[in-house]
């Protein structure tokens, strides 16, 4: 054998070099995926209580806004130029935003999260934003931007949202490493609670479920990880032979209520003689007990080995400063408040600001018409722009002090571009 071909036959140091980058490469990939799923995809952030799919769906419906219903379909396409994670991901998050039926008003079959049953296809539900949305969740002038993914668009960092969003809505996601679960909260107690928390009272807020419903927030632990809720159905009984559920837990639907309740019997930890789902506009499952079985013994086995009663395991991580971190829903209200007091402060100094301008040109122009500036002859006769500052900055030096701030050559142009007519029409 060659001592060439006896070379390839054997691992050299050039092999052995090769596996070394690769570990490293894994390393650093998988924690750049891990940060991105956290930080781009499966977290909320604690300002807007938005996840990045569902803040670019808010802003795609506020630059499509005219007041009229738009189709899903266009909504989700629209969208599609800020999140380029495909059509899918779209559709289902604004669906999850539409049936909390507070930033969305919705037309045609948006499904039902109580009963399981889903959405009608993008294309033939409508949706625009709520009235809610338009007053609370957007502004311009004070919200940060960035570029799109592909640089061709400005998409905001976080939208300006004055209202603790995200204990409102809730918000659940599993990202790489840790997972999120914030509860929903009542809209009125968010309210109260902010306003106790501006006169420096600690909030003690808890949960507030959709679907009904009776809870023990014993271990509720302000929403931290380690906490424990336990939800239990509304049960009636309408007579010894009959049970009537007219309210499910949190995280359960309809369909999973009788699923668990018909394996419960198959396995007789209960006896019914049959199941009906009557849930219409409210919940309505009725359960006819075997004949000699006691309604009261029933109702305990159904929460006891059915979903009739579930624990659920909050975990309230959001993202605060590119980072997540875990707090308890007090100390977010206590932060969303204080952002949305900062938020209105700029509102108003951005206001102030612009009524300030206005009066400043207004008293410009005022001066500038009043002392017949325009029928100056140095100023008639001036030749160049740089001059004509020059002349104006004379004349106005009289009028200086009275000023709120110094006059600029801008103030200036916008000034002599004013038109004649409206000169002579001026009204003191």
């Amino acid at each position: 054998m060659s001592e060439e071909s006896d070379q390839n036959l054997n691992p050299n140091e050039e092999h052995k070099h090769t596996i070394t980058p690769i570990n490293g490469l894994y390393e650093n990939w998988f924690l750049d995926y891990a940060s991105y799923v956290i930080l781009d995809r499966a977290v909320p952030h604690i300002h807007d209580g938005l996840k990045p799919v569902q803040r670019r769906i808010m802003h795609s419906l506020k630059e499509m806004d005219d007041g009229r219903f738009n189709k899903a379909a266009n909504v989700i396409g629209n969208t599609m130029k800020y999140h380029p994670h495909g059509d899918a991901s779209i559709g289902d998050a604004m669906v999850q935003i539409g049936q909390k039926d507070l930033l969305i008003d919705m037309q045609g079959n948006w499904g039902d999260p109580v009963t399981g049953d889903s959405a009608a296809a993008p294309r033939y539900i409508e949706a625009r934003l709520s009235k809610f949305a338009n007053e609370v969740v957007f502004n311009a002038d004070t919200t940060v931007w960035q570029l799109s993914y592909d640089g061709r668009n400005n998409e905001p960092v976080t939208l300006p949202v004055k209202f603790p969003l995200l204990l409102a809505q809730g918000a659940e996601g599993i990202a790489v490493g840790l997972a999120t679960k914030v509860m929903p909260h009542n809209f009125i107690e968010l309210l109260d609670a902010s306003i106790e928390a501006l006169k420096g009272v600690r909030p003690n807020i808890l949960p507030d479920f959709f679907t009904g419903g009776m809870a023990d927030f014993t271990n509720y632990n302000e929403g931290q990880r380690g906490g424990k809720i336990r939800v239990r159905a509304k049960i009636t009984e309408k007579d010894k032979k009959t049970l009537v559920i007219t309210e499910v837990p949190f995280s359960t639907t309809t369909g999973s209520i009788i699923d668990s309740i018909l394996s419960a019997n198959d396995k007789g930890k209960i006896k019914i003689k049959k199941i009906e789902d009557n849930t219409a506009a409210n919940v309505e499952i009725v359960v006819h007990l075997a004949p000699g079985i006691s309604p009261d013994v029933t109702i305990d086995a159904l929460y006891a080995f059915t979903a009739c009663e579930v624990s659920i395991s909050p975990n309230t991580c959001i993202i605060q400063g590119d980072k997540p971190h875990f707090l308890s829903v007090n100390d977010i209200l206590i932060e969303n408040t204080k952002h949305t007091k900062d938020l209105l402060k700029k509102e108003l100094e951005i206001r102030l600001h612009e009524l300030q301008e206005k009066i400043f040109f207004s008293s410009l122009l005022k001066i500038f018409i009043q002392e017949g500036m325009y029928k100056n002859p140095e100023y008639e006769n001036s030749s160049n722009f740089d001059t004509v500052v020059e002349v104006l900055h004379l004349l106005f030096d009289p009028f200086k002090p009275s000023l709120y701030r110094e006059i600029l050559p801008e103030d200036f142009k916008k000034l002599i571009d004013k038109p004649m007519s409206s000169i002579t029409r001026f009204d003191v």
